[in-house]
């Protein structure tokens, strides 16, 4: 048994969107990075990436395309505005901004990516190309 998780918690040493190093602050509150969780599958025709984003409206999540192959999901999930008198005993949800970035494959069809959002979960479809068959050429012996 490791004594490095006993030490620094279940944060990984050297994630670097950890704000504390010795676990989470003293109150229990997050860092300013809001956690996204993503899902990826691939069907024969196209590639489907989820994402979990409770509290967000589609006007707060951006879906782009860039550097050609790179899908990259970002947002802001804002604090609750703090009213003087309340007192906080826990927060564990994450708030901040967030960036995902995924490298999409050769067969993606980057010009026709498709993203939704319902409930709070963001379904993104990438459709891929139909594979390529391969051209082959008798080539004629001479002699």
């Amino acid at each position: 048994m490791s004594i490095i998780p006993s030490l620094f918690g279940t944060q990984g040493v050297l994630d670097p969107f950890s704000g504390f190093i010795w676990g989470q602050p003293p109150s229990g509150e997050r860092s300013e990075v809001a956690n996204v969780n993503v899902d990826w599958k691939e069907t024969p025709e196209k590639h489907v990436i989820t994402a979990d984003l409770p509290g967000l409206k589609k006007e707060e999540v951006k879906v782009e395309v860039e550097e050609g192959r790179v899908l990259r999901i970002s947002g802001e999930r804002k604090r609750e505005r703090e009213e003087k008198v309340d007192s906080w005993h826990r927060v564990e949800r994450s708030y901040g901004q967030f960036v995902r970035r995924f490298r999409l494959p050769d067969n993606a069809k980057v010009e026709e990516v498709k993203a939704s959002m319902e409930n709070g979960v963001l379904t993104i479809l990438v459709p891929k190309e139909a594979p390529k068959k391969e051209d082959k050429k008798t080539i004629e012996i001479s002699g």
